[in-house]
């Protein structure tokens, strides 16, 4: 009979991915609330000892997958072989990051055990021992509670990254690794031969604490700079709007909106965009939203926790200043 949390994290580049604490942190207390065992299932290559790490955010065992041909996600390797690991570890609830990877995993992995998923979930809790599942619809104009048919077992959902806190519950902690061989298919279609980054050092959009954001307002590529500066100074990452985009201005990865990359960070500035509804949707959840439009009646202000009505040339200049000043 299926029992126990199960929470699988992301391993790139030699180290844990943010989301991955925050889904080990989240999976801990969904345990809790079950009264149940937890375990984390990690896939990589050179992970070593570095699972360990993952017992100060209250996980007590670790699964390890090692392999060279796990250094890389594929579709075509990581859901066979989690796929094995779940089915030997029997869990009553799976939690995943709903990145970028975790969106596309979470389907696959859903179908291949024949079980329900809930996608790229905000809150999640306990009733009279019955797990519930948050998750927004209709580009976040309303929220939706799900759970899973009793039949439906193991209970598959995501969690949206920078939404769930990452707790640290014992700094001195460490999990027992094991390592396990699960079999890698090797009439694999899909190989990843190879790792291209735009950007050495550029924050990713989606484990971003601080996003500053341009849209149409900006004019034009070469103006982007200065939101370039305010976000360096802020520590932040720099995104756009789908207007942005489609106009050449900054690339698609860049692209914060239905079409582009959910975000939610602490804190999103938002700086001549105005505020349409695909747009919010990526950015809706953010704790703080700051915008920056000449147009009063722009949508944005329906959204924003603090508004400027400014042009954007006047106020962003004296306010990296200001910034500036304030870092020093």
């Amino acid at each position: 009979m299926a029992s126990g949390v199960c929470v699988i994290t992301e391993f790139q580049d030699g180290d844990f991915r943010k989301v991955s604490y925050e889904v080990a942190s989240e999976g801990k207390r969904v345990a809790d609330a079950l009264g149940c065992d937890l375990c984390a299932v990690v896939l990589g290559s050179g992970v070593g000892d570095k699972a360990s790490v993952l017992g100060k955010y209250g996980v007590p065992k670790v699964l390890v997958a090692d392999d060279e041909q796990l250094a890389n996600y594929t579709a075509e390797a990581y859901v066979p072989v989690i796929s094995e690991i779940l089915r030997e570890v029997d869990p009553e609830v799976v939690l995943l990051p709903a990145s970028l990877n975790g969106k596309d995993l979470g389907a696959r992995l859903a179908a291949h055990l024949e079980t329900g998923l809930a996608m790229d979930c905000t809150e999640f809790k306990v009733e009279d021992g019955v797990f519930k599942a948050k998750r927004p619809l209709f580009a976040g104009k309303c929220f939706g509670w799900y759970e899973w048919d009793s039949s439906a077992r193991p209970q598959v959902a995501s969690c949206r990254p920078n939404v769930f806190e990452k707790t640290v519950v014992d700094e001195g902690a460490t999990a027992e690794v094991s390592q396990v061989s699960p079999a890698i298919p090797s009439d694999r279609k899909v190989q990843v031969v190879k790792v291209e980054r735009e950007e050495s050092g550029k924050i990713e959009l989606t484990e971003a604490e601080i996003i500053v954001s341009g849209g149409r307002g900006m004019k034009g590529p070469e103006n982007f700079k200065m939101l370039e500066e305010l976000a360096q100074l802020l520590g932040a990452a720099v995104g756009a709007s789908r207007a942005a985009v489609d106009a050449g201005w900054r690339p698609h990865a860049d692209q914060v909106g239905q079409t582009g990359k959910v975000v939610t960070p602490n804190l999103y500035i938002a700086v001549g965009i105005s505020g349409a509804i695909q747009h919010l949707a990526g950015m809706g959840s953010s704790k703080y939203i700051v915008a920056v439009n000449k147009d009063p009646d722009a949508p944005i202000f329906s959204k924003a926790d603090y508004g400027i009505v400014e042009d954007l040339f006047k106020f962003i200049p004296v306010f990296t200043e200001e910034v500036r000043k304030a870092k020093s």
